[in-house]
Parts: C-alpha cells; structure tokens; sequence
C-alpha cells in the first residue's frame, strides 16, 4: 500500500486522534491509530475502548487498500517535526513494515495487522437524534466543563448533562460546590424532549475539535451510547448512566441584592488577593457596601493578608460572604461579558453569577455555594 499526503494535515490528524488514546489500555493494540486505506480515502481511527474518533482525509497517489496499525506515539514523534511537505508512506502488505519519505530523508518502523483492531460499538438503529450547531455546542461545554465533577460515589455528576426540550437545549454541569446552567434557544424547533449525560473525556475531545470546525454537529443517542458527528470528526462513546439531579431546584428563585461589576477588574483583584489566603481553603471575603466591594483573605498562620476594592453598582445593605476563591475565578474566567451581576440573599445562601448582558438566543447561569466566614 502507498500513499501521499501533506505532513502537517496528517499530524494535525494524528495529534487530534492521541487525545484519545489512554496511557492505560486493556488491549496493547489500542495504543496504536487504526487505518483503513480504500482508493484514494484514508479513514483514520483512535480508541480508549469506551471511546472512538474516527476521521477521513483523502490522499493522493494511492495504490491497494487494507487495514493496518501504527503505534500513535512512534508515528506522530516522527512526523511533527517535519516541515509542511507532501509526504510519501509505504506500508507492506506482509510485514506492514512503513517507509516514510520526505523531502531531506526517510523514517522506517514496523506497524501491525489491523484486524485484530476492535471496531466501537454504537448508537442503536432506534437512536434519537439532534442536530446543533457547531458554536452552540462549544459553547455549551466550554462554560460547563469546569464544573464538572470527579467523584466515584456519583458518577453522573462527572459528566455534562444534555438536557433536551422541543425549543432549547441546556448544558448542566455540578459538582456540589458549583453549577452551570447554559440554556441555548438556538436549535432545530420541533425536537423531542430526551437527555443524556455525556462523560468528562469525550467533551474535552470535542472542545478541542470543535475549535476547528463550524456548520452542524449531528448528535445521536440512546440509552448506552452517543456518536457526534460533525464536518471532518466522527466520536462515539459510552454514557454515563443514572438520573441527574433536579438542578432547577437548587438554583434560588429570588437573590434581591443584585452587583453589578466589571469582570476582568474583579478578576484581576481575585487572583492578587489570592495569594495570600489560607491555601488549604482558598477563602476569599467580599464586603460589599454602598458602591464599592471589598476582596479580602487571610491567612493566620502564616500572618498574611490582603485587600482590594472595586466600584461597583450596588444599593442595598451592607454584606459579607466567603467564597472559594479558585472557584470563583473559575466561574468569572467562563463567561465572555464585560460586567456580570452578582445575585446575592444572605451570607448562608448559594450566591448566582449571571452576564449582565446575555448573548443573543442565550441564558447563562452560575452558582456557587458560600463558604463560612469566622468574623
């Protein structure tokens, strides 16, 4: 079998797919990248055993087709170092020995039958299905990702939840101490109600591809399994299963003390502040009175302390509450506003942090529980 193709597409490709790829797999041949070489399309495929990425790219010059395995690590070390060039492969039929050649020299190693490859299991022929565009779907798990959870005694928490109704879509993620609730209005009208929990791993992969593509994602699902398809990535993987929580009830119906602030001066004074608080709690103070609010932490042990304050808007009483600090970094570092708005009821109570000016067919929300302040 032989082929040519443009180095830094194929790495690109090939450093995509790795993403994949566990450093603890069951089956020794999983630590490679499947290929399948028919005429002049090379469909590419990288597993973990509870997920598959499968990409196609065309290439030139075929000649014979088959199935064969290559060690991911020992192919993408050699080529991404490799200026953009067309690039020559050789696979044997036999041996699968590869011959690599490029325009200053050539790379040999010994590849293996692709048969004994395991194909991924998929969505049923009674899957639902969904289509999203693109940028929703980035959306929805770039803002929900990092409060996801991992914790063994509730698996579901460790995922993202799809929560699917005829006129929106909704992205949750939690994990006790912060939520994400990303309602998006911009979908297919007329779709049925259904959801699913889609695991940490596989939506790290499709951030990072969907950085790269735009149009439609095609998503299907049933019980088990979900596959994603969009413009040049095909993914399927395994559900987490089990019922999510009743997010809408923890999120307060009424905070009546409302801040508005700039978000990047707030975030800025956070992570100064920061460094000198308490490490085992991260414990940040906020004072807010009249318009000005207070960043303040402290550390006793090591007599540490530090202070700033940021005009804001804000009418209402004098307060105090404790947040965690990284997390609400965290939560501030996931919105895109200029200024978000504080909703706040009592020091006791999960405190909402929402855009103060929500994108268009977009309802953000997030939330995060207070930590005890010793005053």
């Amino acid at each position: 079998m032989k082929f040519s193709i443009s180095s830094t597409t194929f790495c690109n490709r090939l450093q995509t797919l790795n993403k994949v790829i566990s450093s603890k797999n069951s089956l020794s041949i999983l630590e490679s990248i499947l290929f399948d070489l028919n005429g002049n399309e090379l469909k590419m495929t990288a597993s973990d055993g509870d997920i598959t990425l499968i990409t196609t790219l065309p290439v030139n010059e075929a000649d014979g087709s088959g199935r064969f395995a290559l060690n991911a690590a020992q192919i993408i070390n050699g080529l991404k170092e490799i200026s953009d060039q067309p690039i020559k492969l050789s696979i044997g039929d036999d041996d699968y020995k590869v011959v690599i050649k490029y325009q200053n020299g050539k790379c040999e190693f010994v590849g293996q039958s692709g048969e004994e490859y395991p194909m991924p299991k998929g969505v049923n022929d009674e899957a639902e299905s969904v289509t999203i565009g693109s940028d929703v779907l980035l959306g929805g798990i770039s803002k929900s990702l990092f409060a996801t959870a991992d914790d063994e005694l509730r698996p579901v928490m460790n995922g993202i939840y799809f929560d699917i109704m005829p006129d929106s879509i909704t992205f949750v993620a939690s994990d006790g101490h912060k939520l994400v609730r990303n309602r998006n209005f911009k979908v297919s009208e007329g779709q049925e109600s259904a959801s699913f929990i889609l695991p940490k791993k596989p939506a790290k992969t499709l951030k990072d591809i969907l950085l790269k593509d735009e149009g439609n994602a095609v998503v299907k699902f049933d019980d088990n399994y979900a596959e994603i398809i969009i413009e040049n990535y095909r993914l399927s993987c395994r559900l987490i299963e089990g019922r999510y929580p009743n997010y809408n009830s923890v999120i307060p119906k009424d905070n009546p003390f409302k801040v508005r602030i700039d978000r990047q001066s707030f975030i800025s004074a956070l992570r100064r502040v920061l460094v000198f608080a308490n490490t085992s709690t991260n414990l940040i103070k906020i004072r807010i009175i009249n318009g000005t609010l207070v960043v303040s932490s402290q550390d006793i042990d090591y007599s540490t302390g530090a202070e700033e304050s940021i005009a804001c808007e804000y009418e209402g009483n004098p307060m105090n509450i404790g947040f965690k600090g990284t997390f609400l970094i965290d939560i501030l570092n996931s919105l895109t506003s200029a200024e978000v708005v504080l909703e706040l009821a009592d020091p006791s109570r999960a405190g909402v942090i929402v855009p103060a000016e929500q994108e268009e067919d977009e309802d953000v929300l997030m939330l995060l529980m207070p930590m005890m302040l010793n005053e």
